[in-house]
């Protein structure tokens, strides 16, 4: 608790603007990187990939989490023919809020031939915490993205449930320069009751949404139901919207639902993209 109560008074000189921008092109057979920059607290590191993935990408927040004000940018973009796997390396920590918001802003762009992985760890409300989101694919020809997101509800772990403050979660999705699809999750003020009612989010600990976007999406929804695990406490689901592949969950269980989503992530990536079914070791750090 004290973690969060010095975060939360962090003055407006503290306050920071993070940014990454990480671009991949092939070299005949071989991925490589063309462009790098990084501005803290935001790094990108580069582990050696294991045995059947492409060049990888490590994404790590060196403040710890953030606070109320910060802006954080990320884009990633993987050029023709080029394939590409960026995880983040930990848990994301949004900590309670006086007022002010945090923005984070995923560009992710897969040009003809490409392929792009975006998957994350979760991302942990702290009670109070602000946080805005928008999370963008822009997917050319037949390139093809998979990407997905994970919403904590306050730590369960010290009794802490987010009541109130702001989490909106955007998705926008973009073929060949047009707009496809696009998704917005937003809880404000007094998020208690809708958190808690059974039309709302049931009494949720956590959320989570992952999309395949590519020239064969609409042809995978009844491998993506077949991958999705039957676990206790956790709902999920999939479903095509204008050729978007898009999969849901909703978990009583912060844990439960991370063991969902990585699972079917694990057999989805074989399946769609003819990657090991597992997880970089990142994962499971």
């Amino acid at each position: 608790m004290a973690l969060a109560e010095t975060h939360s008074e962090t003055s407006a000189a503290s306050v920071v603007n993070g940014r990454a921008e990480v671009v991949w092109r092939a070299d005949g057979t071989v991925t490589r990187l063309a462009r790098l920059y990084q501005h803290d607290p935001i790094r990108v590191l580069f582990p050696q990939p294991a045995a059947g993935d492409p060049a990888t990408a490590a994404i790590t927040n060196t403040a710890g989490g953030c606070v109320g004000g910060d802006r954080i940018t990320f884009h990633a973009r993987v050029e023709a023919g080029a394939e590409a796997l960026i995880a983040q390396q930990a848990a994301e920590k949004i900590y309670r809020s006086t007022g002010a918001t945090t923005t984070v802003d995923v560009h992710l762009r897969a040009a003809p031939r490409a392929t792009l992985e975006w998957l994350p760890q979760e991302t942990i409300l702290f009670d109070t915490a602000r946080l805005r989101r928008r999370t963008t694919l822009d997917v050319v020809g037949d390139g093809r993205v998979m990407a997905g997101e994970i919403l904590v509800f306050g730590r369960r772990a010290m009794a802490e449930t987010f009541t109130a403050g702001l989490a909106r979660e955007v998705w926008e999705v973009r073929r060949d320069g047009r707009l496809v699809w696009l998704d917005a999750m937003h809880l404000a003020d007094d998020v208690a009751a809708v958190l808690a009612a059974p039309a709302g989010f049931d009494g949720a600990a956590a959320t989570a949404t992952a999309l395949y976007v590519g020239a064969d999406a609409a042809d995978k929804l009844e491998t993506a139901r077949a991958c999705l695990p039957k676990t206790a406490g956790v709902r999920t689901g999939a479903t095509v919207v204008n050729g978007v592949l898009v999969m849901r969950w909703l978990g009583r269980e912060a844990a439960a639902l991370r063991q969902s989503f990585g699972q079917f992530w694990a057999d989805f990536r074989a399946s769609a993209l003819g990657r090991p079914a597992r997880l970089p070791r990142l994962w499971h750090i």
